[in-house]
């Protein structure tokens, strides 16, 4: 069974507060039920981990190197245009490695067209919405069952 790990960084667990026009109306509480309802359909493990910390985000992705995580779907949020760190973390690890983002980020705020994480990535998603995660899920998956 494959375990995908689902990163997100800070100001996600404010989903459905935040920037309603860019963000949508759904809570945080409902995209994680909606990838953990995704996940069992699938047969998969699933973990959905989310923290406003640079440094909790780099730990979690060490630790999923030893704990044999299968594939991480990250959504590191406004870290996506400065954390080296955060870079450096993912390019650490050999896993499949999706950036996801909700709003289109190539259509907003100079600085926001800007990832230095995608490049430690497989491939980036944006301006699916919530569904990009599914997809993002789908990219892993589709890596894993390549090698």
């Amino acid at each position: 069974m494959n375990n995908v790990l689902v990163i997100n960084g800070p100001n996600l667990n404010f989903l459905g507060i935040r920037e309603k026009n860019i963000y949508g109306t759904e809570d945080y509480d409902h995209l994680v039920k909606m990838i953990e309802d995704d996940a069992a359909e699938r047969g998969i493990e699933v973990e959905v981990f989310q923290s406003n910390h640079e440094g909790d985000i780099i730990d979690r992705i060490q630790q999923a190197y030893f704990d044999e995580t299968d594939a991480i779907v990250i959504n590191p949020g406004a870290y996506t245009h400065y954390s080296y760190a955060i870079h450096d973390a993912l390019a650490s690890v050999t896993m499949p490695k999706c950036e996801i983002h909700i709003s289109d980020i190539t259509a907003r705020e100079d600085f926001r067209k800007i990832s230095v994480t995608a490049p430690a990535c497989d491939k980036q998603i944006y301006g699916q919405g919530l569904k990009g995660y599914i997809l993002a899920i789908d990219f892993v998956l589709s890596m894993l069952s390549n090698t």
